[in-house]
């Protein structure tokens, strides 16, 4: 699956593509909805390339682009990416092996001036959703992440019988799913704090995040036309980061017996710049699953994705208080591990989605459930790093410490992938800020 657009030693006439720690290398080339600052407010796609982004409007009226590649320009300049995620693989990659020789630095100069009147400085846009989310889906799929919540919930059991058989998930609310940077209010809801106590009704006190990527369907499937994991693999078209914040209290407690409703429904955050499967190809790596432990059953077991299943996608998230903006400091970082842990690929629960006959549409959003590791410090909530709200995370930056967030608190995640031999590339930010919830008065 390695091409030209993964080689190394590619570079871009762009110069802040080649930036030291640069997330958005010639060998990236995500791509997302922009619009212009100022009096344009017509949303388009663009292309993100060091600190400009190529607008594909423009490019697609430039006559720089034929054939295939132009047909997928005009597709992804619309408003959203649904049209051009629908066209798979046929659109994906001439419009991406397009765009590498256009903003590679061995095309000659005229070609180069050409391309740069279709260009914008990141500086001067503004993001806005990559796609309209007609559904979403959240997966649970982090064995180290179910063990640690489960200790918190069922001590004497924590992974439930059928974690490692199939990739759990539950259907999440596509309308609350919000861009980075957007702010939402914490949320209000019922929560027990003792049994045999009746609940009680008001802000969530233990607010929490869970970092997470998210992954979009490309061409759509039948109803009742399950996929193969390798045919699910062919139809992701690409990845970014994803926050699904979580109000702990609300969720434990109406959790049972139905899974995830207000504790989730409240907002969910995703980065704006969607790195294309393409891209992530040389970060892939093998689906162990220990042979001590239950192997997939054959529809979710294929050679391919056993081979290379896996990404490793480096991952961090950081808060920064209100005391931390009050004393102009960044936010400290709290945990960091890899996407790679995950018991589950990509491939096998998006086929897992399917098997039922359930029909995907272009554009649809997963998410990979929380992103843990096998080490304490790799956890990817607050509920498991603070080990149940007993053991506070310390924030060194401005000595506070945390079990859950609070109001005012803002969580970072950043994600990148980089090993020696291949470019590195990033997928930028996923922010989102806890606002005060709103008093109703019935608490």
């Amino acid at each position: 699956m390695l091409n030209f657009t993964h080689d190394p030693a590619a570079q871009s006439w762009v110069a802040a593509a080649q930036a030291p720690g640069s997330d958005f290398t010639l060998q990236n080339l995500p791509l997302g909805i922009i619009v212009r600052d100022g009096s344009d407010k017509h949303p388009r796609g663009g292309v993100a390339i060091g600190d400009q982004v190529v607008d594909l409007a423009h490019l697609a009226a430039s006559g720089l682009l034929v054939g295939p590649a132009k047909a997928a320009c005009c597709a992804a300049a619309d408003a959203t990416l649904n049209t051009f995620m629908a066209m798979g693989r046929e659109g994906w990659q001439p419009l991406r092996h397009a765009l590498f020789k256009l903003l590679s630095s061995t095309v000659d100069a005229a070609t180069q001036e050409k391309v740069r009147a279709c260009m914008l400085p990141l500086s001067e846009t503004t993001m806005k959703m990559p796609v309209e989310v007609r559904n979403y889906t959240d997966f649970y799929t982090s064995r180290h992440h179910a063990v640690n919540v489960g200790r918190v919930i069922r001590p004497e059991n924590p992974l439930t019988p059928n974690f490692q058989w199939l990739p759990i998930a539950y259907h999440g609310r596509a309308s609350s799913v919000v861009l980075s940077g957007t702010g939402f209010r914490r949320p209000n809801g019922q929560s027990r704090t003792a049994n045999n106590q009746p609940p009680a009704f008001g802000p969530s006190r233990r607010l929490d995040f869970e970092l997470e990527m998210g992954f979009f369907v490309g061409p759509e499937n039948m109803l009742g036309e399950p996929l193969s994991v390798s045919q699910a693999r062919d139809r992701i078209f690409g990845m970014c980061l994803l926050n699904d914040w979580s109000a702990r209290d609300h969720q434990f407690w109406e959790m049972d017996p139905l899974g995830p409703f207000l504790g989730k429904n409240f907002c969910t955050s995703i980065s704006p710049w969607i790195v294309t499967m393409e891209a992530l190809e040389p970060y892939r790596a093998a689906f162990d699953r220990p042979a001590t432990e239950p192997q997939p059953l054959p529809y979710l077991d294929d050679a391919t994705d056993r081979a290379s299943g896996s990404i490793d996608v480096r991952l961090e998230v950081s808060v920064q208080s209100r005391r931390h903006r009050a004393q102009h400091l960044p936010g400290d970082r709290i945990t960091a591990t890899s996407f790679r842990h995950q018991y589950w690929t990509v491939a096998q629960m998006l086929a897992q989605h399917t098997v039922g006959g359930c029909n995907l549409q272009s554009g649809d959003l997963m998410g990979t459930g929380t992103i843990s590791g096998p080490t304490p410090s790799e956890a990817g909530a607050l509920v498991e790093l603070s080990v149940g709200g007993t053991r506070p995370v310390s924030l060194p930056g401005t000595g506070e410490t945390r079990t859950f967030l609070e109001d005012g608190d803002s969580v970072s995640i950043k994600g990148w992938c980089e090993k020696p031999g291949f470019a590195r590339i990033g997928f930028g930010e996923c922010r989102g800020e806890v606002l005060p919830a709103i008093d109703f008065g019935m608490a």
